[in-house]
């Protein structure tokens, strides 16, 4: 009971660390300029180091002290936590786009016509040598350490499954490992949590004064401190890794030595291990993505701020998960199901499941109207009645030749602000806003004089920040349906566990669990985020731009990213 105790403890600490990168995910995204696919590759990477080990770590399992493998494993857990925090320190201050000039830049991105040609590639100015190499450097230390983060949970789950397995009695098992998957995962949500409580701080907390700082965590621009909850996960997988090294090895003898590829080829070859393994692929791999890019979706459908998203997530959908393994553990204590009554429960819960989740579809928002993003038509028509009238400052998104030539817009600046019209603008530049009004904080009141926002044939004017997608009423049936659908898919988890321990070879354990999670890796857990991203990325309709690349996106088809 101990053991179960610590194993759970320190797979909560464990999934701390990878599921905080998920919590962070489209922050970094924002920070250092990358796409979905490349995130998803990211968040997926760690797979690649659990792969190409576990299947023959497993193999040994029955053959090694496991506590102090799992504990070694869990050092090094820690130490990729570390690394993960590391570009933080090795990189400039986070530089954005404003209206007021400060620390953070010497322009500002109101119409400015009178100096024509001078801040068209005013956005380009960072793109040095240096700063593509730092960009470089950022994306290599955290790839290792996500290499290294899935090098040392090879042994974490596979020997502490079959440590407790081994040692529980057969009638207390199914509830222990309940337990166990019940409290591991409570470790996704905890990192949902801690991101929404890290996020509120702003990213550079520990290299500018806070006065310094003239955004808040709703500006689109924000970017929080997400390297400070890898700093707190790492510390919590350290302390978590000691006791392992005093548990003892406790061990049965084996019957005879085991040939490698025979196992292997009876395990694979083993009809109930192999449909259940590729059934929880499917669901794994659904899983991969949602966790991943959940809180991005939830941040663009429904205009909440990285923060709050990650609470939703953390507060709601993973418990509901917690509850559904529970229960599931709870039914097979309860009835002592037959192997048969096992699979049954698995396929009424996804059953129930997908009857739930299918509203998900329609429920969900439009994009905003941008201004020569998604909004182009009229806002034409808009510019050249401007044009005809007189007016020379200008409309339109940034690269048109109206807003370069007129209004002199910096070409990739980024600072969106609403306008008195409901109509989201991308700078206050596009616009055609010559006038920023500052508050006793030296924060931004609103804009006027702004030319493109027409009201009663005068010009209008725009508050700072997005608009928002203007539909939160479907938000509360969102998440309770979404949560539903958690609960009704995880109950299935522990039945299916049970399916495959009972169904093979008492000593081939250790090793058929290794199987499975390397089949789940390789086929799930891997590729999932990477799918995710990749179909995220065919829903952009306006990329920033870094040195002549594609860097983050700055506005998605909603429609599409919900459907897709």
């Amino acid at each position: 009971q101990f053991f179960v105790f610590c194993h759970g403890l320190l797979q909560l600490s464990q999934l701390l660390v990878s599921g905080y990168l998920k919590s962070s995910i489209s922050t970094i995204e924002r920070r250092y300029g990358l796409s979905s696919q490349t995130s998803g590759l990211l968040a997926s990477f760690n797979e690649v180091g659990n792969t190409l080990l576990i299947v023959f770590i497993s193999y040994f399992g029955s053959r090694v002290h496991r506590p102090r493998f799992i504990g070694c494993g869990a050092i090094l857990v820690s130490l990729a936590g570390f690394l993960m925090s590391l570009p933080h320190f090795i990189t400039g201050p986070y530089e954005y786009d404003q209206s007021v000039a400060s620390m953070f830049s010497n322009t500002t991105d109101l119409c400015q016509p009178e100096v024509p040609g001078s801040r068209g590639n005013l956005s380009d100015a960072g793109c040095t040598p240096y700063a593509a190499r730092e960009n470089h450097e950022v994306l290599l230390v955290m790839f290792i350490a996500q290499a290294l983060l899935g090098i040392g949970g090879v042994p974490i789950q596979p020997f502490g499954i079959s440590y407790i397995d081994d040692f529980a009695s057969e009638r207390n098992s199914p509830l222990y490992l309940g337990i166990l998957f019940s409290v591991t995962v409570i470790g996704p949500g905890v990192a949902f949590m801690l991101g929404s409580a890290m996020l509120r701080f702003y990213v550079d907390i520990d290299k500018v004064a806070g006065d310094d700082v003239q955004l808040t965590n709703k500006d689109p621009r924000w970017v929080g401190a997400w390297w400070l909850g890898f700093l707190v996960a790492a510390s919590l997988v350290a302390i978590s890794a000691v006791p392992y090294f005093f548990f003892p090895r406790q061990m049965p003898k084996e019957v005879g030595e085991r040939d490698f590829p025979v196992v292997l080829l009876r395990n694979l070859r083993h009809p109930v291990f192999l449909l259940v393994v590729l059934a929880q692929v499917n669901l794994s791999a659904m899983v991969a993505g949602l966790a991943t890019f959940m809180g991005k979706f939830l941040e663009r459908q429904f205009s909440l701020t990285a923060s709050l998203a990650n609470m939703i997530i953390g507060a709601v959908n993973i418990p509901g998960a917690m509850v559904g393994i529970v229960v599931g553990g709870a039914i097979l204590k309860r009835f002592q199901m037959s192997l048969r009554q096992c699979s049954a429960m698995c396929v009424l819960g996804m059953f129930l499941c997908l009857l739930v989740a299918f509203p998900l579809l329609f429920l969900g928002c439009p994009t905003q109207k941008v201004a020569g993003v998604t909004y182009s038509e009229r806002y034409r028509q808009l510019q050249l009645s401007w044009e005809q009238g007189g007016h020379s400052q200008g409309c339109g998104y940034p690269s048109s030749p109206a807003a370069l030539l007129r209004c002199n817009c910096p070409e990739k600046a980024y600072n969106p602000i609403c306008g008195s019209n409901n109509i989201e603008y991308i700078s206050p530049c596009s616009a055609g806003c010559r006038v920023v009004n500052i508050d006793a904080d030296n924060s931004v009141l609103n804009y006027t004089n702004c030319s493109c926002i027409s009201e009663n044939g005068f010009a209008g004017f725009a508050k700072p920040g997005t608009c928002g997608t203007g539909c939160s009423h479907l938000f509360l049936p969102f998440v309770v349906l979404s949560c539903l659908a958690g609960i009704l898919a995880s109950v299935s988890h522990t039945p299916s566990f049970m399916l495959i321990l009972r169904s093979i070879q008492p000593e081939d354990k250790s090793f058929a669990v290794g199987i499975q999670f390397m089949l789940l890796r390789v086929l799930a857990w891997m590729p999932g985020p990477v799918l995710y991203g990749s179909a995220i990325d065919t829903t952009c309709i306006l990329w920033e731009k870094k040195c002549d690349r594609k860097a983050a996106c700055r506005y998605y088809d909603n429609n599409l990213f919900r459907q897709r």
